[in-house]
């Protein structure tokens, strides 16, 4: 019986996506990779300088400021082609690698990502997880398919006492669970 692990999307099913895995002994990371080559743009080359300097030098924005702010300020997903499954009680934790802060000027705009039991195999997405990333760095960064991206984590999660049964099933992808109900 499986309890928790990682497979293949089907659409990535031929295309030589590599599992995540741990790298040392005592990791509790598994690393997690990109499925497909991705250039990652700086967002100081998005249009972001001009909306900071209307905001710094107290300016009054405007509805077309703050669509265009909306608009550029928005991460990039890079798909790893990767599904991951556990039991009911734990979930998966994307966090970002140290390397990628210190040596690509790439930060998980959320801190952390939360990959829920039910994610998997959902009927929008087969429950791929992508790692949503901002490059502050002055350059574009090329990720390259099969550059490290970000780490998974399984951790064992708690609830309680006054929890509630919930009869909703997940019926989208990312970012979903407000949407529909069963």
């Amino acid at each position: 019986m499986k309890t928790r692990g990682f497979e293949r999307v089907s659409k990535y099913q031929n295309k030589n996506i590599n599992l995540p895995r741990r790298q040392t002994i005592a990791s509790a990371g598994y690393d997690l990779e990109a499925a497909k080559d991705v250039l990652v743009p700086s967002i100081w080359r998005l249009n972001f300088v001009r909306i900071f300097r209307l905001i710094r030098n107290g300016h009054q924005l405007y509805e077309p400021d703050y669509e265009l702010a909306d608009h550029v300020l928005k991460p990039l997903l890079i798909p790893t082609g990767i599904k991951a499954y556990m039991p009911d009680d734990e979930v998966l934790l994307l966090a970002n690698r140290s390397s990628n802060t210190m040596k690509k000027n790439l930060s998980l705009p959320n801190g952390i990502g939360v990959i829920d039991a039910d994610y998997y195999n959902n009927p929008n997405n087969e429950g791929e997880i992508f790692m949503q990333v901002i490059n502050y760095g002055v350059r574009p960064l090329q990720i390259r398919k099969g550059d490290r991206i970000g780490q998974g984590i399984f951790v064992h999660y708690l609830k309680t006492d006054q929890d509630l049964p919930v009869s909703r099933k997940r019926m989208n992808g990312f970012g979903s669970t407000n949407k529909e109900e069963n």
